[in-house]
């Protein structure tokens, strides 16, 4: 049962794929490997992340390569907060591989994933309780805090996880945020391709696990995450966040596909990324 403070979707087993294009067993081993080392290599550098955003960058396009997935962006990304819809929770490390200093806004139980829950604890992520609703004003007053800080937020508005067929509304509550802090909004898109297909092999839902959700995408053959960048929208202190989620959620939802040969397309699996200078709140 799906409520305003705890969305749920149609999402389920049903929607994760039965076959998939697979790689050979001793690749599919060897990429297994190379993510579990770089988690253990993780642990023991956690001391030093914190003070090291390019550190966690680099380390978060590593697990990505090390699971075979290419990562191809296209747009700018600016600091301010960025709305995106959520698929996975591949998506949160996508995140930290397009800015090391981002912060993330989550709910309370990621905090105990492995390692992705101390990674995103460690770059200051903003947990939230969705067993008490009276929390979500504090948590709508850190983000907007960070944002006139000048930094970059990263909030999931879905709320939920979703296969990327079944849809379900942005809640507007930390839209509130850009609005009190007058800050950007960047809708952004993200799609996981196999083989330049839509696919669902990365969706997190259902009873999937952690493990099981790592071993299926470890597994895949020519697996393609893809991030666009909408058009910024700009809060004013007199902008409903009602409409300015809805806007969102369109942009979102009509972002042409990402295809790897198009114009200011980058694959940036192998290429630095950096976001743009201070906020241009005049520009797209």
């Amino acid at each position: 049962m799906s409520s305003l403070w705890d969305p749920t979707s149609d999402c389920g087993d049903h929607c994760l794929p039965v076959a998939t294009q697979r790689v050979s067993l001793l690749r599919y081993w060897a990429r297994l490997s190379a993510g579990f080392v770089l988690l253990l290599a993780f642990v023991l550098a956690k001391p030093f992340v914190a003070r090291r955003p390019a550190v966690v960058k680099a380390f978060s396009r590593a697990l990505l390569a090390s699971l075979g997935l290419r990562l191809v962006v296209r747009g700018k990304f600016r600091p301010g907060l960025l709305v995106a819809n959520h698929v996975s929770w591949v998506d949160v490390v996508l995140m930290m591989a397009l800015d090391g200093k981002a912060r993330l806004v989550s709910k309370r139980e990621v905090r105990g994933w492995p390692v992705i829950g101390s990674l995103a604890a460690t770059m200051g992520a903003i947990f939230i309780d969705r067993s008490s609703p009276r929390g979500l004003p504090g948590a709508v007053d850190r983000v907007a805090a960070a944002l006139r800080a000048g930094g970059t937020v990263v909030v999931f508005p879905e709320a939920t996880t979703t296969c990327g067929a079944c849809r379900v509304p942005m809640r507007p509550a930390f839209f509130q945020a850009a609005v009190d802090a007058g800050a950007r909004v960047t809708p952004v898109a993200l799609g996981f391709r196999v083989g330049g297909v839509e696919s669902t092999v990365a969706a997190f839902v259902g009873q999937d696990t952690l493990m099981a959700s790592l071993r299926r995408m470890a597994r895949t053959r020519e697996l393609t995450i893809t991030a666009s960048a909408g058009r910024s929208l700009f809060a004013e202190p007199e902008t409903d966040r009602r409409a300015l989620a809805r806007l969102a959620e369109v942009t979102v939802r009509n972002a042409p596909p990402v295809m790897i040969a198009q114009q200011a397309t980058r694959d940036v699996s192998r290429v630095p990324l950096r976001f743009s200078g201070a906020p241009d709140y005049h520009g797209s």
